[in-house]
């Protein structure tokens, strides 16, 4: 069995950003690399982006820089730092609930992304972390949507990142998660018709490019998700809601929002489940309402019990 080993990049982190990696296609109607680059980001500015070739910020994995004149078939990969001109703060900040040599613990508000992306570089609880720790070596082992807020783990160093991330690959850590939905009209004022808890499974896919999960009924079920009824009441600002706590035994992309849509339970707060609603703004006072409420796990290393737990809460929990 062929074993594929990560490719290291070139260039190290600078102020908590690592590099970027871009795949060069082996042949294609461009001459050179700088020309594939600039056809690739024609949102960016042609001119500026060749003054980076020129200016040497595109290497290759030795290290030396890439010209504006290098053949397109000379390198397979090229590194790069993305720029960003200006960037909107997240005006929400991540509290760290564990330190130590190997791991950092965190509590992720709403809105801030776990990794850089889209439009979010410098304000991601990553690059945050890496400048505030002047750790360069911190790499998330999992991850939470940007809209996701409670607990994160981070590696701390590179020797002991494997015995970490390999807990998740093999379903090693129990993960906690509460969500606060709009009452379905169709359930009691006092019970959900539905028997709970229950096991929620179906088949889901992520697709390159699309938005949204992709539920494909037709397949064997690829996500299962025990789902409790904690209380249905009014939530502080009037709203008619379900508190539900959810423990998921896999980790598909959007599980917890598509299980939930797919019971009528549609999470508050979200523009993707079960309706693609248009891009808008932030919009600060109804941040999704799922957090991540708990991870616990046999450490790898002592074999010790730990378990991390947010001291955040959803603002939408019924009260009355």
């Amino acid at each position: 069995m062929m074993t594929c080993v990560p490719m290291s990049p070139p260039l190290p982190v600078k102020n908590g950003v690592g590099p970027t990696r871009l795949r060069i296609p082996l042949s294609g109607p461009w001459t050179t690399i700088a020309e594939y680059v600039v056809a690739k980001f024609d949102h960016l500015d042609a001119e500026n982006l060749y003054q980076r070739f020129d200016d040497g910020e595109f290497v290759g994995i030795d290290g030396q820089s890439i010209c504006r004149s290098t053949e397109l078939s000379a390198h397979r990969f090229v590194w790069y730092y993305r720029e960003l001109p200006a960037e909107d703060p997240v005006p929400f900040h991540e509290e760290i609930l564990h330190i130590d040599d190997d791991l950092v613990v965190i509590d992720k508000p709403h809105f801030l992304p776990t990794t850089p992306s889209g439009r979010y570089l410098r304000e991601s609880a990553l690059v945050r972390l890496r400048v505030r720790l002047d750790n360069p070596d911190l790499t998330p082992i999992h991850r939470l949507d940007r809209g996701t807020a409670g607990v994160v783990m981070f590696s701390a160093r590179p020797a002991t990142r494997g015995a970490y991330q390999s807990l998740f690959e093999k379903r090693q850590v129990t993960k906690v998660y509460e969500a606060v939905s709009a009452r379905p009209s169709r359930w009691g004022q006092d019970a959900p018709a539905l028997d709970v808890p229950l096991v929620y499974r179906n088949h889901i896919e992520a697709r390159r490019g699309e938005l949204r999960a992709v539920v494909d009924d037709s397949r064997e079920p690829n996500s299962e998700t025990t789902i409790e009824a904690r209380g249905m009441g009014v939530s502080a600002s009037g709203r008619a809601v379900l508190h539900t706590v959810l423990r998921p035994q896999s980790g598909r992309m959007h599980q917890l929002r598509v299980h939930l849509a797919a019971l009528g339970a549609g999470i508050l707060g979200d523009r993707r489940y079960p309706d693609l609603l248009p891009d808008a703004p932030d919009d600060h006072s109804l941040p999704l309402q799922l957090l991540a409420r708990e991870l616990e796990f046999t450490d790898p290393l002592t074999g010790r019990a730990r378990r991390f737990v947010t001291r955040r809460t959803l603002s939408e929990l019924p009260v009355g």
